[in-house]
């Protein structure tokens, strides 16, 4: 049967047919749907038919240009971009001037060149100074925000020092058992403490946070030492008064509610979320459950839902008001209302603000009598987002958070489910299970829309995560928040103490749930590491299969399928290097973790397991049956791809005599150390000491025939919170009457491998 439209028949057009091999043998036939004529022709019919989509890739060009300029190494990059960018604005209106998909293809880069100009120029404007080496300094500041982060027992404060040659603002974390209760937001006070800049990642693919710390003009932090209040705050802003009363509601729900059910709650109700423990934490992350901590749409959905209803329903009591007003407008300008007060209660975080601007555009679309959520509002919030704070593309939250919603919107948009779930008359249990299927398909489309976001970010991601979703989601929107809510209502006249026990055993619940799902056999999946370009890929698929709504949207599947085949193709780390030098990661014949120091700490230990792929906990190196170890150096020797590599590393800051490390070094491919080591040292392949890791900050390294490093410095580019900093000074070797010890090497006496010509690595 031909198409009415003249176009090539689809497969709904085909007579039905039985038989998997006949529904194949039906897609193989399928053809795009392309008018006869030119080129032009036919990309106008295909613009033409898809013109309802078209302004959604407006924030897809705005986002492409913002990321360009973070993946792009330096300025030549950047114009060069910014100059084809121009070169897309105006060749189709030269081309093809007024055809529709010309003045689409124009406007994207449009929005793409706006895209990237809007973030240099922000990176330029928040430009501060940056303390260059560690150091301990006494200065006078005033305190901008104060965090109390019980799980660590520490607190931690936000100054700006008065002194205008130091960075803008400065992070200093506090013991708890030291800090005055007087110390506020904007009080002035007198800080001791030990500075440094603010750490890049530790090996490539960790989390960046002297990128993040740029935008929010930190350029230091440190351990506070000592501070002294010098002057109460004479007036407090209403920032401040608001941080106040945060901080506030947060400590007396932990002590109502102690432990990880207090800090939960604490972190739904104020977006605190340092008293979670971080056992906790980590299986909420493990488990697909960590979303529920940030507050986000779930949660401003039930706070606005929640005053519409109760707004609604008090005013429908009075017939004056029904019959004079329209009482749905008026329900949604309170929960408007309700929305941007929890949004500035909850510190007013990127994700928030997303989700009330989303908020806020679905209640004009009620009070208006249109659709409530479709993908034009997505866009538009992420339009607001993109333009005012554009470093959060890069950014776990934003894309997590816009995944998610344009995955639901898709889902629920799509006839075939629609129909599967829209309302009608049937018995109960038939309704329940209507209502189960749907959390069913929006949890599963949820996590296939997040798990490539999680593993390029996290190396990780929870395999389980729909199944508990579908118990966690219902649970905290319905009966965790809910019964929250009513106990802080009751507490000022001492009647909440029956709901917090509801919602401490709610919230047990659901940290059972969390743990039980994340220790589940295979229920984590890791990654060593997603290449950028991978991603990108993924995320082009992505994008092209939800925004589009005729056939061609199909061709997505392609990036998609080469992304998933380049991540996973891509080899894991075999040795991995802390831009400091002082912590190694080898990676074993047995799947195995072997780190050099095996008092090195949880953060460290997470680190080097996430960004190589292993979630087993890390063995000490010195176990290995080719490593020696003495007290200040390790030999190892490992073997990958049938070629064996011998490495040394220095643990300590004990002198070796320069005779026996001159001829360690000599017989080893790569030595690796946290200070400079003399010249006399020169291996075989790599010489990784504090003078060259001060260049290339950590390493990624695979080994085999041919040899790969990847360096933090290729992933930073010259971005200004990766410019060069003036070098610290060398460690200085704890010198003793003798010199440390070096190991028997575990090659001594054994055959000598193939000699491989030595080779400089060029990172």
């Amino acid at each position: 049967m031909a198409a009415s439209d003249g176009c090539a028949p689809s497969i709904a057009d085909q007579p039905p047919q039985r038989g998997l091999g006949a529904r194949f043998a039906a897609l193989l036939r399928w053809r795009l749907p392309l008018r006869p004529g030119t080129a032009s022709e036919q990309l106008e019919s295909l613009a033409d038919r898809e013109r309802d989509q078209l302004p959604l890739w407006l924030p897809v060009g705005l986002g492409l240009g913002t990321a360009a300029w973070f993946v792009l190494p330096d300025r030549s990059g950047w114009t060069a971009f910014a100059a084809l960018a121009l070169g897309g604005v105006l060749a189709p209106l030269a081309l093809a001037p007024g055809t529709r998909w010309g003045r689409a293809l124009a406007i994207f880069s449009l929005a793409a060149l706006i895209g990237c100009g809007n973030i240099w120029w922000k990176a330029e404007r928040v430009a501060g100074p940056v303390v260059h080496r560690e150091k301990v300094a006494t200065f006078e500041a005033v305190i901008d925000t104060v965090q109390n982060m019980p799980a660590e027992e520490i607190v931690r404060l936000v100054v700006r020092p008065t002194d205008k040659s130091m960075p803008h603002r400065i992070r200093v974390n506090l013991d708890d058992k030291k800090v005055s209760k007087a110390l506020e937001p904007g009080a002035r006070v007198s800080v001791r403490a030990w500075l440094m800049p603010p750490p890049p990642p530790a090996v490539p693919g960790a989390y960046d946070f002297s990128r993040a710390a740029w935008f929010q003009g930190v350029g230091a932090t440190g351990r506070g030492l000592d501070v002294t209040l010098l002057v109460p705050p004479a007036e407090r802003s209403w920032r401040a008064r608001l941080a106040g009363a945060r901080q506030r509601l947060a400590d007396h729900i932990r002590v109502r509610l102690p432990g990880g059910e207090g800090g939960i709650a604490a972190a739904l109700a104020t977006g605190d979320q340092a008293g979670i423990p971080e056992a906790d934490a980590e299986a909420m992350r493990q488990s697909g459950l960590a979303h529920l901590l940030s507050v986000s749409g779930l949660h401003l959905t039930a706070v606005v839902g929640a005053v519409m209803l109760l707004t609604l329903k008090l005013l429908a009591l009075s017939p004056a008001l029904a019959l004079r007003f329209r009482l749905v407008v008026i329900a949604a300008g309170v929960g408007a209302v309700a929305g941007i007060a929890y949004t500035l209660f909850t510190g007013a975080e990127v994700p928030t603000i997303r989700s009330c601007v989303a908020a806020i555009l679905i209640l004009i679309g009620i009070a208006l009598g249109r659709e409530a959520l479709t993908l034009r509002l997505v866009a538009v919030g992420a339009l607001v987002v993109l333009l005012l704070w554009p470093e959060s593309v890069v950014g776990a939250s934003f894309q997590l958070s816009f995944a998610a919603i344009v995955a639901i919107v898709v889902i629920h948009d799509h006839p075939r489910v629609r129909g599967l779930l829209e309302r009608r008359d049937e018995a109960r249990p038939l309704k329940i299970g209507r209502a189960i299927l749907g959390l069913i398909l929006t949890g599963l489309a949820v996590e296939i829309a997040l798990t490539p976001i999680a593993l390029f970010h996290f190396h990780q991601a929870g395999v389980y995560g729909a199944l508990a979703n579908i118990v966690a989601i219902p649970l905290t929107t319905f009966v965790v928040m809910p019964v929250e809510g009513l106990a802080l209502l009751l507490d000022p006249v001492e009647l909440g103490g029956p709901c917090w026990w509801i919602a401490g055993k709610a919230l047990g619940f659901l940290l059972w749930l969390a743990h039980s799902t994340a220790g589940a056999p295979g229920a984590v999946a890791m990654l060593p590491g997603m290449p950028r370009g991978a991603f990108g890929l993924v995320v082009v698929g992505g994008l092209w299969l939800f925004l589009w709504r005729t056939r061609w949207r199909l061709f997505g599947l392609a990036p998609l399928l080469a992304g998933a085949i380049w991540t996973l193709a891509t080899p894991a780390p075999d040795l991995l290097i802390t831009g400091d030098g002082a912590h190694v990661a080898i990676r074993t014949q047995a799947g195995r973790l072997a780190i050099l120091r095996p008092k090195a700490g949880d953060y460290v230990r997470d680190t080097l397991s996430e960004n190589a792929g292993i979630k087993a906990e890390p063995i000490e190196l010195e176990s290995l049956p080719k490593a020696r170890c003495s007290a200040d150096l390790c030999a190892s020797e490992i073997e990958v791809a049938g070629t064996s590599w011998r490495i040394l590393a220095t643990r300590s800051a004990n002198m070796v005599d320069f005779g026996p490390l001159r001829k360690a070094c000599a017989v080893a491919d790569i030595v690796i150390s946290d200070r400079r080591l003399p010249v006399t040292c020169v291996p075989r392949w790599l010489k990784a000491d504090a003078a060259f890791l001060r260049r290339t900050g950590g390493l990624a390294i695979k080994l085999g025939a041919k040899p790969e490093v990847l360096t933090v410095s290729q992933l930073q580019g010259e971005h200004p919170w990766a410019a060069k900093l003036a070098p610290p000074p060398p460690r200085k070797p704890t010198w003793k009457r003798r010199g440390g010890e070096a190991p028997g090497a575990p090659w001594r006496g054994a055959p000598r491998p193939a000699a491989r010509e030595p080779r400089a690595a060029k990172p």
